[in-house]
């Protein structure tokens, strides 16, 4: 997506095929000037026109019209989270001028709703709009970006459960690396840890526990091929939650997860 920026298009396309050749995003930043962040934002679709231009030939991306992605540099940022995010509490937002990435978070959890911020903005290069919305008492996190539905091709009409939601092999490929931040993202949005308790033969008990729901098989399948990688132990409770009890697995999910606040 073409955006104004103080690099000529040169510059701009000699540190795209630099990394086509193999180079690293920070050798490229010392051999040219230019920050690392700036070229993220480059290889992940926010490339200036004039870049653009100088790349003209190349290819472009068939669903938002820029340049080719580089899926592979998501391993640098806090993609595996965001994913959660979205899968969890986020829908994508296509229209003839915009596209838009919309989060709905629990007012009364800001330090929750920064990191979700924050994570977008590394992303997109760019924080997003952070509103309250009254009439839903809920605080919506909205960033413009055209090549969101491309990051997240889960995209699609309707909810979620009721339609396929299955991973690309390059999103796994990101998510076995991170599965922690991907299980933080989902439980933060559609789970939590809090305490269970139990009367069992005249005694009361009471033990920490997690638990993840979603009304999508498939996106309680990620969740749990997720656990799996982590060595978590978990057990289906219901229709539609996923528990996690046993005290060592509670245990390394209190390592990159615990409270909401």
């Amino acid at each position: 997506m073409p955006i104004r920026t103080r690099w000529d298009g040169e510059t701009v396309a000699s540190c795209l095929r630099a990394l086509e050749h193999g180079s690293s995003v920070q050798g490229v930043a010392t051999a040219t000037g230019v920050p690392a962040a700036t070229i993220r934002t480059w290889t992940r679709g926010s490339i200036p026109a004039a870049g653009w231009r100088a790349l003209a030939g190349g290819g472009s991306c068939e669903r938002c019209g820029g340049p080719p992605h580089r899926f592979h540099d998501l391993a640098d940022t806090r993609y595996a989270y965001v994913l959660g995010v979205y899968l969890g509490d986020g829908t994508i937002h296509t229209g003839e001028r915009s596209t838009s990435l919309r989060i709905a978070c629990d007012p009364k959890y800001p330090a929750l709703i920064d990191e979700m911020a924050d994570a977008i903005g590394e992303l997109r290069g760019r924080r997003p709009h952070v509103a309250l919305r009254r009439s839903c008492n809920c605080v919506v996190i909205t960033s413009y970006w055209k090549p969101w539905p491309c990051l997240f091709p889960q995209h699609g009409s309707g909810k979620k459960h009721r339609r396929p939601i299955v991973l690309e092999p390059w999103q796994l490929e990101l998510v076995e690396r991170d599965p922690r931040s991907l299980v933080r993202g989902l439980i933060q949005t559609d789970g939590w840890r809090g305490t269970n308790r139990v009367h069992v033969k005249g005694r009361e008990y009471e033990y920490p526990r997690y638990q993840f729901s979603s009304r999508s098989d498939d996106i309680r399948r990620i969740f749990t091929d997720a656990c799996d990688l982590l060595d978590v132990e978990w057990r289906r409770w219901g229709r539609w939650h996923i528990s996690v009890a046993r005290r060592d697995s509670v245990a390394k999910l209190d390592e990159f997860v615990g409270l909401k606040a």
